[in-house]
C-alpha cells in the first residue's frame, strides 16, 4: 500500500462553492494537479460550463475557477491506497483535511458539491461530526464522479447534473 498525500485547497476567500473529491489519483499526484488524468471529465466540464479552456495552463485554469467562485479540495488529506480507485482506499488509514479551519476562513461557502459518492460518504463519516453546528448545515450536493472509472453514467447525464455549478 502507498501512503497518498493530497493537495492544498485551491480557493479564493470569496469562494461560494466548494467541490470536493475523495483523494487525487496516481496521475494527478504525479502531475501535482487536480483532475490531471486525461480521461477525467472535470476540466472538460469546466470548459463547457464556465468557459475555462482545457488548453489553458493548469495555473490559469485554477485562477479562472477561483474567479468563478469555485474552490477545489479533497475530503482526505492522507490515506493508504493501492492504485487510484476509491474502492482501494484503506478505511483505517483515512485522515480528513481540516475543514473546520477552512470553513472559518472561507465564510462565503454556501454549498459543497461532492465529486462522487466516496467523497460524500467520507465527508459524513469523518468531517461532519467534527464541524461546528453552523458549518454542518452548509448545503451539500452529490454529483456523479468525473473519474473515468465511473462509466455507468453517460457523459451527457453527468454534465447535466454538473450544471448546478452555474447556479449560485
Amino acid at each position: 500500500m502507498n501512503l497518498a498525500h493530497g493537495f492544498p485547497p485551491i480557493a479564493a476567500d470569496s469562494a461560494h462553492t466548494l467541490v470536493l473529491g475523495s483523494m487525487p489519483g496516481i496521475v494527478s499526484l504525479q502531475a501535482q494537479q487536480y483532475y490531471a488524468h486525461p480521461r477525467n471529465l472535470f476540466w472538460p466540464f469546466m470548459q463547457q460550463l464556465l468557459g475555462i479552456s482545457t488548453d489553458l495552463p493548469y495555473i490559469q485554469r485554477c485562477a479562472r475557477l477561483q474567479a468563478n467562485g469555485i474552490a477545489l479540495w479533497d475530503v482526505l488529506g492522507k490515506c493508504q491506497r493501492q492504485g487510484s480507485l476509491d474502492t482501494a482506499i484503506e478505511t483505517g488509514s483515512m485522515e480528513a483535511n481540516d475543514f473546520a479551519g477552512f470553513l472559518q476562513t472561507h465564510t462565503a461557502i454556501t454549498r459543497i458539491c461532492f465529486n462522487g459518492a466516496k467523497a460524500e460518504a467520507v465527508w459524513h463519516k469523518l468531517v461532519v461530526p467534527a464541524l461546528d453546528p453552523a458549518a454542518a448545515t452548509i448545503k451539500t450536493i452529490r454529483l456523479p464522479s468525473t473519474s473515468p472509472a465511473n462509466a455507468s453514467i453517460s457523459m451527457e447525464h453527468k454534465l447535466q447534473q454538473w450544471r448546478i455549478l452555474t447556479h449560485e
